[in-house]
């Protein structure tokens, strides 16, 4: 079942992803599908259409996954497509990665060093976001989907 998010939500995800990234404009609806998946939609259907067209047809998805809500903290957990999509508002919790890390990041590897960060990260790589991790006191774990990974070193460069 999907929730169409009202402006109040929205303004509720608005200002973690604010407090978070930095980001302060949301270019779309907001769509949760299920417990913590968020959804980006700025198409033409109003939020009447949406909820008819879920009485007729079943919807796994709306609209574009751009992230999750991160239990227990609460945190925004950007999907690859959410950071590229915010990428221009993004100046908050940015990781650059260098040339060495990059191959392991994108195999899904956690990086096992100290970033002075804690909590929900954005990753990059020269102008490309690759998504977010999580960082602790010495690493950052790694949430690029399995299906997603490379399985390959030196593709990347």
């Amino acid at each position: 079942m999907i929730h169409i998010f009202s402006n109040r939500e929205t303004q509720e995800i608005l200002s973690k992803l604010n407090a978070q990234f930095g980001i302060k404009e949301i270019p779309g609806k907001l769509i949760k599908i299920g417990k913590e998946k968020i959804f980006l939609f700025n198409g033409n259907f109003s939020d009447e259409q949406i909820k008819n067209l879920e009485k007729i047809a079943f919807i796994e998805k709306v609209g574009i996954y751009i992230g999750a809500i991160f239990f227990p903290t609460g945190e925004i957990r950007l999907s690859i497509e959410g950071t590229q999509i915010f990428k221009d508002q993004i100046i908050k919790n940015i990781f650059e990665l260098n040339s060495e890390q990059i191959d392991n990041w994108m195999q899904g590897e956690e990086l096992n060093i100290q970033t002075g960060l804690r909590g929900i990260i954005v990753i990059k790589h020269k102008n490309n976001f690759l998504g977010c991790g999580k960082a602790s006191e010495n690493k950052i774990g790694n949430f690029i989907p399995k299906s997603r990974r490379l399985r390959s070193k030196n593709i990347i460069r």
